[in-house]
């Protein structure tokens, strides 16, 4: 075959250092439309970016001509050094050292897009850690408790 083709749908989901409620209302937007940019920027056509206080999920259409680390070094890195600059209040921002990535099918889009669109409300019922477990429980991923959470 002389082309390459792919269609892989990925659903990113990280949090903040220690799980700080650092992503307040304030900078919540302009975050996940920085975050959209970056993937924008590395040809990983974002679908839906969003998230709660301590974490954010990004639905974005993986660029073959990027590896999944690769996107997620760079989201996390710009992402971090742009945040510290938006006041006082996130000169001590930090992501978590890991991430979640899970991949979507096709059909699924508009589940997993609605899912990150009502973030807010989807945490009133459940913390990050009960979400995450979840996502990690309905792929069948072996982790160990002492190391998924930093």
């Amino acid at each position: 075959m002389s082309q390459s083709l792919n269609k892989i749908y990925v659903h990113l989901v990280f949090s903040t250092k220690h799980r700080e409620p650092l992503i307040t209302e304030a900078i919540q937007e302009e975050l996940c439309n920085y975050l959209g940019g970056i993937c924008k920027n590395l040809e990983c056509n974002p679908i839906q970016v969003g998230g709660y206080r301590d974490h954010v999920h990004i639905l974005c259409l993986l660029s073959k001509k990027i590896t999944l680390m690769k996107l997620i070094e760079e989201v996390k890195s710009h992402s971090s050094k742009w945040i510290k600059i938006k006041g006082k209040e996130f000169e001590n921002f930090y992501w978590q050292n890991g991430y979640g990535a899970f991949s979507v099918n096709p059909t699924e889009i508009e589940v997993v897009k609605n899912y990150i669109i009502n973030q807010e409300e989807h945490h009133k019922r459940k913390s990050f850690q009960e979400e995450f477990l979840g996502f990690i429980k309905k792929y069948n991923i072996e982790y160990d408790e002492r190391y998924i959470w930093d």
